[in-house]
């Protein structure tokens, strides 16, 4: 797999872009969404400034059987640092893996534009440098489910 690997993912989502930042940055919120299809998720720690960010787990359900988890048999543990916060336009975060699989360690970047358009913001996700255990496809498919829950929250 590239190491250089990337996706880019956009919804349009029925909400203004300062109700959605605002969904990236209150840890209630963004657990809500943010763990795709029928994952759930906990947030260990959660500081909303450039230099902080925030430690969470997703986990996966009892039912799924292709996928395993990249820090325990049904989780993934993720370490998130925010490099850029920009309000209401613009995150950026470095994601890394909490796992011992050199396929999936490295840091990847995640981009998060909110753009204002008529009735509502385009949301796109831009991810750069996939740790090269992370198939493109499978993250485009995680983050297509994860902005169509978003976009359901403002339905």
């Amino acid at each position: 797999m590239n190491r250089q690997a990337s996706t880019r993912t956009s919804k349009f989502v029925k909400a203004t872009a300062l109700q959605i930042y605002r969904a990236f940055m209150d840890p209630a919120i963004l657990v809500s969404w943010l763990p795709p299809a029928e994952m759930t998720g906990k947030i260990h720690a959660f500081d909303g400034r450039v230099g902080g960010g925030y430690r969470m787990s997703l986990f996966y359900p009892e039912s799924e059987t292709k996928f395993r988890g990249k820090t325990a048999d049904r989780e993934d543990r993720v370490d998130v640092r925010f490099l850029e916060l920009t309000p209401p336009v613009k995150i950026v975060e470095a994601i890394t893996f909490d796992t011992i699989d050199p396929a999936l360690m490295g840091e990847m970047t995640m981009t998060a534009t909110l753009e204002t358009v008529a009735d509502g913001t385009q949301v796109t996700l831009v991810f750069e440098n996939l740790p090269p255990g992370v198939k493109p496809e499978d993250n485009d498919a995680g983050a297509r489910l994860s902005l169509d829950q978003l976009a359901r929250l403002f339905d």
